[in-house]
This record gives structure tokens, C-alpha cells and sequence, in this order.
């Protein structure tokens, strides 16, 4: 997950961050990571939604142990960005009937994002996960040649889980008189899990013509607005993340 001034990267057990302090110094951090198992973790969809759930369960955890690093949307105008297309989805939906409602809803659900990714170095930082991610496969040292798009980045979630949740949400309005907000929840529920099982299936078929067709949105997502270049003091702080989640998993 690229921060807005650095970098946090799972490992198998582990998780790690470095960021950039305000004094310029480069803050170091790692820890276990929340995992959990049973026979959930076999059941396709809910699988999905469990280990995103642990994902951002680490963030926390983060935060305690580097107080200075900054969230992708710990910041005052993504807040109310959010806020702001909350409200005017919910408007959209009311005032356009049917899967097109749906769909403008969805658009406007992304803003937020977009503009956390186009203010500061969210975007750099992005670039600077891509990198240092592809340098180590590929066993280079030098990230700076390495693409600062990835297939695996979390941009190709998108394009399947919106069109999974616009699918879902028209289906249940035909379904349901009056959907409720937990009618809403679930069907949010079942569109990540979708997605990230889309997502699995592309990396196991990564040479497929359909596992290309479903990340090209992603891939253009990263290369138009999800990324840019970083510089070298980014990759600085990429490279000791790298560096600390390899310590720490041995």
C-alpha cells in the first residue's frame, strides 16, 4: 500500500513501513500481521473479503508504531471529497432509475480516490510500491528501471468490483421493494469478494488473453492517473520497506 509520504508492504506473517519524516529522516517500522484460518478461507468470495479484511487491519498497527506516517485519505479535502460523492451518489441512485443510475453512482464513488492519487505524493509513492515490488522479482537492485505499473496492484480490484456492485445493486431493486442499507452492505460484501476472486484467477492465468482483457482497465487506471514517476529520495524510503519486510521474514 503506497502512503501519502512512504510505503507499507505485506510479507507472508509480516507486515513492514518506512516512511519520510518531516525532519527527513527515514522512519522504520514491521510487525506480525493479523491472520486468521478455518474453513471460511475455502470457500471462494468470503475467502476474499477475510484476507482484505486483514489487510486493513494492519493499518492500525501502522499507525501506532510510525505515528508519522500519512494515510492514502488522511487528508482534509479527500475527507470531505468523500463525504461530498457519499451524498451525491445517494442522489444519483434516487434520481436516475435502473442500471444507469447505478452506474453514475459508481463513477462518482471514485472521485475521492482520483483526488487523492492527483494531490501530493500518493501517486509517486504508488510508483515507488510498483518499482521496488518488480526490482526485487526481477532480483535487480536498482528499482528506478523497473515499471511503475504491476500486474498485481490492487487498481485491477476495480473494474471487476464495479461492475459486480452495479450488477448486484439493479438485480436487488428488482428483488426487493424497498432495499435496505444491510441489503446495500451485502451486496458491497459480495462484489469484493468477486473481485478479488477475478483477481486470483487472472494471476493464475496470467498469460490468458481474458486475464489481459480484465487488467487492462487497471493497467490504464496506473498508467494514466494511479502512478508517476518517483524520485530518488521515494525510492530511498521504497527500498528500506523492502529491506525490513525481508528481515523480518527471514
Amino acid at each position: 500500500m503506497a502512503l501519502r509520504n512512504g510505503l507499507l508492504v505485506h510479507g507472508p506473517t509480516h507486515w513492514a513501513a518506512a516512511v519520510r519524516a518531516r525532519d527527513g529522516s527515514i522512519g522504520v517500522a514491521s510487525g506480525p500481521k493479523p491472520h486468521l484460518s478455518g474453513p471460511v478461507m475455502a470457500i471462494p468470495g468470503a475467502r476474499g473479503v477475510i484476507r482484505l479484511a486483514e489487510a486493513m487491519a494492519v493499518i492500525p498497527l501502522v499507525k501506532r508504531a510510525l505515528p508519522e506516517a500519512q494515510l492514502p485519505f488522511q487528508n482534509a479535502p479527500v475527507l470531505g471529497a468523500m463525504a461530498g460523492a457519499a451524498l451525491a451518489g445517494s442522489i444519483v441512485r434516487r434520481r436516475t432509475r435502473g442500471i444507469g443510475g447505478e452506474a453514475a453512482s459508481a463513477a462518482v464513488s471514485l472521485f475521492p480516490a482520483l483526488l487523492a492519487l492527483r494531490g501530493g505524493d500518493l501517486a509517486a509513492y504508488h510508483g515507488v510500491e510498483h518499482k521496488a515490488i518488480a526490482a526485487y522479482e526481477h532480483g535487480s537492485q536498482d528499482a528506478a528501471d523497473a515499471a511503475k505499473e504491476h500486474d498485481r496492484c490492487g487498481s485491477h480490484l476495480m473494474a471487476p468490483m464495479l461492475a459486480a456492485n452495479v450488477a448486484g445493486a439493479a438485480l436487488l431493486k428488482k428483488l426487493v421493494d424497498r432495499p435496505r442499507p444491510v441489503h446495500g452492505a451485502a451486496v458491497s460484501l459480495a462484489s469484493v469478494g468477486l473481485a478479488v476472486e477475478v483477481f486470483a484467477w487472472s494471476e493464475r492465468h496470467t498469460g490468458s488473453r481474458a486475464a489481459k482483457a480484465l487488467r487492462l482497465p487497471g493497467h490504464e487506471l496506473q498508467r494514466v492517473l494511479g502512478t508517476r514517476e518517483p524520485t530518488a529520495q521515494q525510492l530511498e524510503v521504497g527500498r528500506a520497506a523492502l529491506d525490513e519486510i525481508l528481515r523480518v521474514e527471514g
